[in-house]
């Protein structure tokens, strides 16, 4: 069994969203798709490049363990991302466990343990600051997010990609993509189903994070760019959840598509990556009988009047309110307009 971020909506009010807008800048007439990332193209950012303020996220689960069960978990940051502190529990009454952890080809950290019945609480906590060194993709991953996957079948979608996207390459490709899944789709929580494809979703316009990347992965795979899944934290996020995006492999590099523009991509902390959902679950479970009871996820942007330092114990995300409150914004400080290139590290 496997939970992703959609699969389960405990604290997230029913809430849609308009379709995507087009920014207008200084009330002149709004900018094409084409000349928002033409004049992108010589001004690509790395992720918190313009960023050194930190990033704190936090997640808790508390599960309910039938019976003994194999748990396998997907909420740490992942191996390259700057660390400046980092906990991980897992607790049972007196009891602690031990996990083993897991890094795949990605980079991703799994942590894995055998559960036995009763109330089983996770928690994590990690202050981000700065940005990890992006690796270099191997042909074969290149070739292996080419691939239809379970969740992106760019095979069932290919004569609408070649149809609609006839002609574009590159920047342009990512911008074209980008933009008509924005605008194509409504952001629905708690109405798709886990087992929700890109194909569901063209078909039913809505969705939430994942429905969006998976539509952006099986358009651009179908036109022949390598693209990605990547679950991640997001701070400023509204309604606060785990998040999902995607990824276009160009010219060497990989850029952040976030179709919900729910998110500033400058600040997002990588937690997995894989070919579609099924590869970065939060949680996946064998075995036994897994509730989920409570699941609390939380991302900011640290702003300069409140400070990580000091604060101790397992309250330290709520001793961050009242700074919060009378500090700066928890978001990202510039917030994402969507029409510069992002590189996730």
């Amino acid at each position: 069994m496997i939970r992703d971020a959609t699969n389960t909506r405990l604290r997230v009010p029913g809430r849609g969203r308009p379709a995507g807008a087009t920014s207008v800048a200084d009330g002149s007439a709004p900018l094409t798709w084409r000349a928002r990332f033409r004049s992108a193209y010589e001004a690509v950012d790395s992720a918190c490049e313009d960023t050194p303020v930190q990033r704190l996220v936090t997640a808790e689960l508390d599960l309910e363990l039938g019976s003994s069960v194999d748990l396998i978990f997907q909420v740490a940051a992942a191996q390259h991302v700057p660390l400046v502190t980092e906990e991980l529990t897992f607790t049972q009454g007196e009891r602690v466990y031990t996990p083993t952890e897991i890094v795949d080809q990605s980079g991703s950290r799994l942590h894995r343990l055998t559960g036995e019945p009763g109330r089983l609480e996770v928690r994590y906590q990690a202050t981000v600051e700065g940005q990890a060194t992006s690796g270099r993709t191997s042909d074969l991953e290149a070739i292996t997010y080419l691939r239809p996957s379970r969740y992106c079948q760019s095979d069932e979608v290919f004569s609408q990609a070649r149809r609609q996207f006839r002609g574009l390459q590159g920047y342009d490709l990512i911008a074209a993509v980008s933009d008509f899944v924005a605008t194509s789709t409504t952001y629905t929580p708690g109405l798709s189903q886990g087992t929700d494809s890109a194909v569901t979703t063209l078909m039913t316009g809505q969705g939430v994070c994942r429905d969006y990347a998976h539509v952006v992965i099986s358009l651009l795979r179908a036109m022949d760019m390598p693209a990605r899944y990547t679950a991640c934290y997001a701070p400023g996020l509204q309604p606060m959840d785990f998040h999902a995006v995607a990824e276009a492999f160009h010219d060497g590099a990989w850029y952040v598509i976030d179709a919900t523009r729910l998110a500033n991509r400058r600040s997002l902390v990588r937690i997995a990556t894989g070919r579609d959902a099924a590869d970065c679950a939060f949680l996946s479970y064998h075995g036994g009988h897994v509730g989920l009871v409570h699941m609390r996820v939380d991302a900011w942007v640290m702003p300069e009047a409140a400070s990580v330092e000091g604060l101790e114990g397992e309250g330290r995300p709520d001793q961050l309110e009242p700074a919060l409150a009378t500090g700066a914004s928890a978001s990202d400080p510039a917030p994402d307009d969507f029409t510069t290139l992002i590189q996730l590290a």
